[in-house]
């Protein structure tokens, strides 16, 4: 046994008051003989025997009292097994995610009892200890300040991954010394593991407090999508819902409602499986061409923060399709679409402004290909915009194209002679229904059907996704990826004698398909919340330098720092923004777009490490990372305080020194009786 302040056992020497009292209340009895004593000398001295019994059990009462009062203030504990220089910062981690509000053992939620743990840290540390709190600012915080500080902490939907919080509390250890660290967390398997522990320092004492969860079932919406990738105006469409159960419980006929708008479009019961998902199709049909408001709310409990989805669905616009050439061609192609926005420009007199707004431009054998002209080009695919190119037959034309390719990241190419007798044709091999690119374009393949014939004028060295093959191998047709956007590059010319693919029935779906697949919304039907940047189409018109973008829920409004990029709007996550739903996301107080935010669903897979799986997951190799369970009524402070510092013993000199008390008490009214009142008689 130790003592804290050993200097108050000093306080011991007055136990010589109680003995002095005692001496002083001893007096010698005086003596009286009677004729016959014998009788009275026997009850005399059992009387004797008996007070003075009496006296020395108070005495010793009321020594044992002077004693426990001196040992109380000299604090004596037993000392820890585990000595271990702890430093004077003390670090903590609250795992504020919205998987910390489902429910514990006794029916309150685990975000609730991680802030009873954390308040109960200043408790097991000297007062001169400082706080850190991970939610936070990185000031040193005193005892009081750490509690008001932990007690104000609130869910956020915005809360990262555990590990970044690791990581920089791991940063901060370097500023500050290595301290102990504290992490508050539920632990989830798909946000914590092996990887997050070797961020932290070998030489810090770090101590995992697992939150545990009651066993319950939460089905949520795991991802939404339509079987057609363009959303078309007073069309059936059929939008496939995958729910997923990231509960430890099946989940049994659950509820499922769409909304879309203010009208409800569908409703069913999912039966799912814990850990599993399943998914459901149903048929809605949107009017108007204004964004829709759509929604999935689910009917679960007791985890109810994911239980509405929120998502957005607008009619698809036009494809622009740019077709730069001599004449044109292409128009009756992509002309009698209404799925398409055809325009033409001269590759002579080139509209530079139609190239900056085409999803899709086909270089079609151009005769002229100036500087101008390739630096337009270059730039239309590095924002994103997909470039087809046809190759001249005119080989003077072949210098012009071959700068081209070199500045768009295709590297050296190399032109094929013809024959003095003219191209020699050769067979393109039948599509590989298996290449994503036919998905969906072709019912089957049939191995007899006739395929069109090319004469290859050009190779390439780099290695692209090819499309279509020749016969012998070479490529007709290939992709290649050049900054934000793809290029696609035939072999030979559509004119003959060179190839009579354009009258060919493959030219049709192979050329919808490159316009199809140039079609890029930027914005997302669904965000995140807890994601950095969220990028926004904006209208063709300009803006000026003072902008000011807002979003706008109800009287909610929050002014994000963004960044613009052409007609692409980067925005950055205001941190106030923690509720999911609908905003309007609106320029100098005009709505532009509306966006949906939900929940990151990673939150919604409840699956989390035991205090055991943490152990297991620790090992042996690093022994400065401890497990505290807490399930039982110890605290996270009591078990630092018993290994880390010791066990206090103050509480059990408060119990001796009122047992004290009590027995002097008790002994003082001991065989106290009344005097005996005389009886009058008449």
């Amino acid at each position: 046994m130790v003592f804290t302040y050993p200097w108050f056992l000093w306080g011991l020497m007055a136990v010589a008051i109680p003995i002095a009292i005692h001496l002083f209340e001893l007096r010698r009895p005086q003596r009286v003989l009677f004729s016959n004593v014998e009788f009275i000398r026997e009850v005399k001295l059992v009387t004797a025997r008996q007070r003075k019994l009496k006296h020395l059990l108070v005495l010793a009462a009321r020594i044992g009292l002077v004693v426990f009062l001196v040992l109380l203030f000299a604090q004596p504990f037993i000392p820890a097994p585990e000595q271990v220089a702890t430093g004077n910062v003390l670090q903590v981690v609250l795992d504020d995610s919205p998987s910390m509000r489902q429910l514990g053992p006794n029916d309150q939620p685990v975000f609730e009892q991680a802030i009873d743990q954390a308040t109960d840290l200043p408790l097991a540390f000297p007062a001169s200890t400082r706080f850190v709190l991970a939610t936070g600012s990185p000031d040193l915080l005193s005892a009081a300040a750490f509690r008001n500080a932990v007690e104000k902490v609130e869910i956020s939907s915005q809360a990262g991954e555990l590990a970044r919080a690791l990581a920089q509390r791991q940063q901060l250890s370097q500023r500050l010394g290595t301290g102990p660290l504290f992490v508050f967390s539920d632990f989830q398997k798909n946000d914590f593991s092996a990887r997050s522990l070797q961020l932290l320092d070998s030489t810090q004492q770090v101590f995992l407090v697992p939150a545990m969860a009651r066993p319950s079932a939460n089905v949520f919406v795991d991802s939404v999508w339509l079987d057609d990738g363009f959303v078309r105006n007073n069309v059936d469409l059929t939008l496939r819902i995958r729910l997923k159960n990231g509960g430890q419980e099946p989940a049994e006929k659950s509820p499922v409602k769409l909304f879309v708008g203010s009208g409800q479009a569908a409703t069913f019961q999912a039966t799912v499986p814990a850990g599993k998902t399943v998914t459901t199709q149903v048929r809605l049909r949107l009017t108007g061409l204004n964004v829709q408001e759509c929604r999935i709310v689910v009917d679960d409990f007791p985890v109810d923060f994911d239980n509405t989805y929120y998502f957005t669905l607008q009619p698809a616009a036009k494809i622009s399709v740019v077709e730069v050439a001599a004449t044109e061609q292409l128009d009756r192609l992509y002309g009698n679409e209404p799925l398409f926005d055809y325009q033409f420009t001269s590759a002579q007199t080139a509209d530079y402004r139609k190239l900056t707004e085409g999803n899709l431009l086909v270089l079609r054998e151009a005769p002229v290909l100036s500087a101008g002209l390739r630096e337009n080009l270059r730039r239309a695919v590095q924002q994103g915009a997909t470039l087809v190119v046809v190759p001249p037959k005119e080989r003077n034309r072949q210098d012009a194209y071959g700068q081209l390719f070199r500045e768009l990241g295709l590297g050296p190419v190399q032109w094929q002679s013809v024959p003095s007798t003219g191209p020699v044709l050769q067979d393109v091999a039948l599509p590989d229904s298996r290449n994503p690119f036919f998905k969906d374009v072709f019912a089957g393949v049939n191995p007899r059907a006739d395929m069109p014939k090319a004469a290859p004028v050009l190779r390439w060295a780099r290695t692209g996704t090819e499309v279509l093959r020749m016969r012998d191998g070479e490529s007709f047709l290939a992709g290649f990826s050049s900054g934000e956007g793809m290029v696609y590059v035939f072999s030979s010319p559509f004119s003959a004698p060179y190839s009579d693919f354009a009258q060919h029935p493959l030219f049709v779906p192979v050329l919808y398909k490159l316009a199809m697949q140039s079609y890029r919304q930027q914005q997302q039907p669904a965000y995140r919340l807890n994601q950095a940047v969220v990028n926004v189409q904006l209208p063709a018109a300009g803006a000026g330098p003072e902008t000011v973008y807002r979003l706008v829920q109800d009287s909610l409004a929050f002014i994000p720092g963004y960044r613009r990029q052409g007609n692409i709007l980067q925005l950055e996550m205001p941190p106030g923004l923690q509720q999911p739903g609908f905003y309007k996301l609106e320029q100098s107080g005009n709505p532009i777009a509306t966006l949906a935010f939900n929940v990151d669903k990673r939150e919604s897979d409840l699956a989390s490490y035991s205090a055991t799986e943490l152990r297991a997951l620790i090992g042996p190799n690093r022994p400065n990372v401890q497990v505290y369970e807490t399930s039982g009524s110890q605290t996270a402070a009591a078990q630092y305080k018993a290994t880390r510092v010791g066990t206090p013993l103050w509480q059990y000199c408060i119990w001796g020194a009122l047992v004290c008390l009590l027995l002097e008490a008790l002994l003082l009214r001991w065989q106290r009786r009344p005097a005996p009142v005389p009886a009058i008689t008449a």
